[in-house]
């Protein structure tokens, strides 16, 4: 049954804190977690059947916050309602706005049992990018029991234990495609990062020798014109020599400045003798933006080979 905004009690009614706080809680949801078989039909309806609710649902939600609430006399229950209103909001204009959030990221396997992951993620704040949990991550993530099926049979086996196999994971952020690959693999895989976004979590020692690891992940690490070089960097320093090393690579495609460093990393990939092996556009979805229609994009992802 679909929810209607003039359903709720409505500030010109005088309606108690108690039936405000429940329609605001109500209209409490949760962070989005989008799932990479959706069809694009079904995506955009959803968008477009609910653009008129979202600007009824503003125009309520401003409503409670510009007003005085006057006839409620406890000055506690005004600012647990302005709170709630502007809760409300956040919850509806894009990660940055939403402050500390906690996601169950599901994977239902057809092989095998189904799973999530809990991620919490802390406020975005400042250039602190990499604390969000991005939707090439996840989409990465759901493409790993076909990529090891059919891209890199080589190096595993689906359904049985990998834990020869050292995977390492560049960028990890929040850690879901790593911690994905761990569970789907059932392999060892070493997650890193910036300093500022995690500690080497024990291991350094991992580092001390170059070239240790068959398979190198890395989901949207191109953002700035330095980041094809050092990714390529990254990549030749801990990627092993062996001709059947792989490593997988998957950058959004948000904008022309973000296609032109993918052209620049495959320039620079190729001069370092690492070569992509295959190739694919894939659709995701993000939240980086308030504006549904803006949540679809397509993401790039390459295998890359030594000869």
């Amino acid at each position: 049954m679909s929810v209607s905004i003039a359903d709720f009690p409505q500030v010109w009614q005088k309606p108690s804190a108690e039936e405000l706080l429940a329609s605001l809680k109500r209209l409490q949801v949760d962070p989005p977690v989008w799932n990479p078989n959706t069809p694009r039909k079904i995506i955009l309806d959803t968008y477009r059947n609910a653009a008129q609710f979202h600007r009824e649902l503003s125009a309520y939600l401003s409503s409670i916050i510009k007003s005085n609430l006057g006839w409620i006399q406890d000055d506690d229950e005004k600012e647990a309602l302005w709170d709630q209103a502007s809760r409300r909001f956040s919850e509806r204009c894009g990660r940055t706005a939403m402050g500390e959030i906690t996601r169950r990221w599901p994977f239902n396997r057809q092989r095998s049992s189904p799973f999530e992951l809990v991620i919490r993620e802390p406020p975005i704040t400042g250039d602190s990018l990499g604390l969000k949990t991005w939707g090439s991550s996840y989409l990465l993530a759901q493409s790993l029991d076909g990529i090891a099926k059919e891209s890199i049979s080589h190096l595993l086996l689906l359904g049985s234990p990998n834990q020869s196999l050292d995977v390492l994971e560049l960028g990890s952020g929040t850690g879901l495609l790593g911690m994905a690959a761990a569970a789907i693999w059932q392999t060892n895989v070493v997650l890193t990062d910036l300093p500022s976004i995690g500690s080497d979590n024990g291991n350094a020692e991992r580092f001390t020798s170059p070239k240790q690891f068959k398979i190198v992940l890395a989901a949207d690490p191109l953002y700035d014109d330095d980041h094809p070089e050092l990714l390529t960097s990254a990549i030749c320093a801990h990627l092993m020599d062996d001709s059947d090393a792989r490593a997988v690579v998957m950058v959004p495609q948000r904008d022309l400045i973000t296609k032109k460093l993918v052209s620049r990393f495959l320039s620079v990939m190729a001069a370092s003798d690492l070569t992509v092996i295959e190739a694919h556009t894939l659709l995701g979805q993000d939240d980086w933006d308030g504006d549904g229609e803006d949540s679809e994009i397509e993401c790039w992802c390459a295998i890359f080979g030594r000869p």
